[in-house]
């Protein structure tokens, strides 16, 4: 394992070279791990959290910060205000192990870029205890270098892919490479994991069905955003062009909330139409991209984003 450390910080395409043990990147932190909450998550899709009505979940560790700037994040508490609890090692370790204790069907590192290399020593402290796969929940701007490191550590690889067209990328994230970066690191997750595959999870009713959980693979994620389904639509063919069949599940979020009113951007100031939704929907049906996820439009709740609350750690 050779990954860049915090003296001169390259994990991400910002590439700012910072030392982090000095000052904060661009991503807003330090060198000291940060995590708001490590708790059991039923709001992920099906094969990583199971039925609702089962009593696990996805053992989510959000971290604090990002490398994006989403100017629609719903987790802004921590990417933007950094909000989140100083860990160490040792401490991250255990709190995996407490989430496979509580029944967590995986470990769910939600924006866990910009801590990699604190990660990375923590999972080897424990992986001799740890028997549940372990899922790298990213916002898709990567480094692919960084994502073949990673190759003997995640199991499920959960990218977000936001745009196709890098204008929106800059206006609403500040990334103007991101789709560059983006579709290089989530081909290098593809060709690292291979196809989906899942187990069988016994249900806890008797009678009720086993059911499906994966083990390895990517899922890739898009939300669609209000007035932009062509972006949508653009991005699913491209994806649909560029990426072998039957290897990545396809997820279409429907859960664009807008929290507050922001006059820089009023054309986000609403939540996203059926008609906008099923477009994209259709568009990925005709491609025959059947292998994944819709969402109802019932999804696009405050609820779905859990409570910051230093929980489990």
């Amino acid at each position: 394992m050779n990954l860049p450390d915090y003296t001169n910080c390259t994990l991400c395409p910002r590439m700012c070279h910072v030392n982090r043990s000095v000052t904060t990147g661009y991503c807003g932190c330090s060198s000291h791990i940060s995590a708001a909450r490590a708790a059991l998550h039923n709001w992920e899709e099906p094969v990583l959290s199971g039925p609702e009505e089962e009593p696990g979940g996805s053992g989510a560790v959000f971290f604090s910060g990002c490398t994006l700037r989403c100017c629609f994040c719903q987790n802004s508490l921590l990417s933007k205000d950094h909000f989140g609890k100083k860990l160490t090692v040792n401490e991250l370790g255990d709190a995996f192990l407490r989430l496979q204790d509580k029944g967590a069907y995986n470990i769910n590192l939600v924006t866990p870029t910009q801590f990699f290399p604190d990660i990375i020593k923590a999972l080897d402290l424990v992986r001799h205890k740890l028997h549940i796969p372990v899922v790298c929940n990213c916002g898709g701007y990567e480094r692919p270098q960084i994502i073949s490191q990673l190759k003997d550590y995640i199991d499920i690889w959960l990218p977000d892919f936001k745009y196709f067209d890098n204008e929106l990328a800059f206006r609403y994230s500040k990334a103007k490479d991101y789709f560059e970066q983006a579709s290089a690191s989530i081909a290098q997750m593809i060709h690292q994991t291979g196809a989906p595959e899942y187990t069988l999870h016994p249900s806890s009713v008797p009678g009720r069905p086993d059911f499906p959980l994966m083990t390895k693979g990517v899922i890739i994620r898009h939300m669609v955003l209000p007035g932009h389904k062509d972006d949508s639509i653009r991005l699913l063919y491209w994806i649909h062009q560029h990426f072998p069949e039957h290897s990545y599940l396809i997820s279409l979020l429907s859960q664009y909330t807008p929290y507050t009113k922001n006059p820089d951007y009023p054309q986000l100031n609403r939540r996203i139409t059926s008609y906008e939704y099923n477009k994209v929907v259709d568009t990925a049906l005709e491609l025959g991209m059947t292998d994944g996820f819709m969402q109802q439009k019932s999804s696009a709740k405050e609820e779905y984003t859990p409570p910051f609350n230093l929980e489990g750690l």
